[in-house]
């Protein structure tokens, strides 16, 4: 009977798991004040961590201009910047919000800087590692590489686990607030764009 009783909590617990929605999280927009995921539901959402000192920096510009092109049939992109790859997002969240503003005219919505790995990881980081792992680095390219190159020195199995692995890796979620994809920095924008497309269908 023990073990029944024990069986059943931990299937409970389990459920609770795998109910829990992006809409229960909350995060701090650009002045620290809360806000709940929930005031997106019905929205198809696109949520990156991001760096203004990156070799995929770039990447702004294309976000924008896909931002520019689905806003009105629903799309959002989120954007956490994120210090913790080769700190390559100094400076206070005005500074970020100033940069992004002044060098890619970006309008989605900035939030508060955030760890993606580690002890304080953002617990919405930690939601989405749960559902979608690590897609691997495009070896074609050669930011990609060079990338698959430095961690497998570090760790010969780094590919092997779910954690942020750089600066504007992309998660997409449904209207439904279900998590669809997860795509490395070094994914083409094209497929992103391509993705984005069908969610909003």
């Amino acid at each position: 009977m023990k073990k029944i009783a024990l069986f059943l909590v931990a299937a409970t617990m389990m459920m609770g798991v795998s109910a829990q929605s992006i809409y229960d999280f909350e995060v701090n927009d650009v002045a620290g004040k809360p806000v709940s995921l929930s005031e997106y539901k019905g929205k198809v959402l696109l949520i990156v961590n991001t760096a203004t000192e990156c070799g995929f920096t770039p990447q702004y510009k294309e976000l924008e201009s896909i931002y520019e092109r689905y806003r009105e049939k629903g799309l959002e992109i989120l954007d956490f910047p994120c210090n913790q790859f080769g700190g390559q997002a100094p400076g206070t969240i005005q500074e970020i919000q100033e940069f992004c503003s002044a060098n890619f005219d970006v309008h989605f919505p900035l939030f508060d800087k955030v760890d993606v790995n580690g002890d304080d990881q953002s617990p919405l980081f930690k939601f989405f590692k749960s559902k979608k792992g690590f897609e691997g680095f495009d070896l074609n390219d050669r930011l990609g590489k060079a990338l698959d190159n430095m961690m497998r020195k570090n760790d010969p199995a780094y590919d092997k686990n779910p954690d942020i692995k750089w600066n504007f890796t992309k998660f997409l979620v449904s209207r439904e607030g279900k998590v669809l994809k997860r795509f490395e920095p070094t994914a083409d924008m094209k497929d992103v764009e391509s993705a984005i497309k069908e969610a909003l269908q």
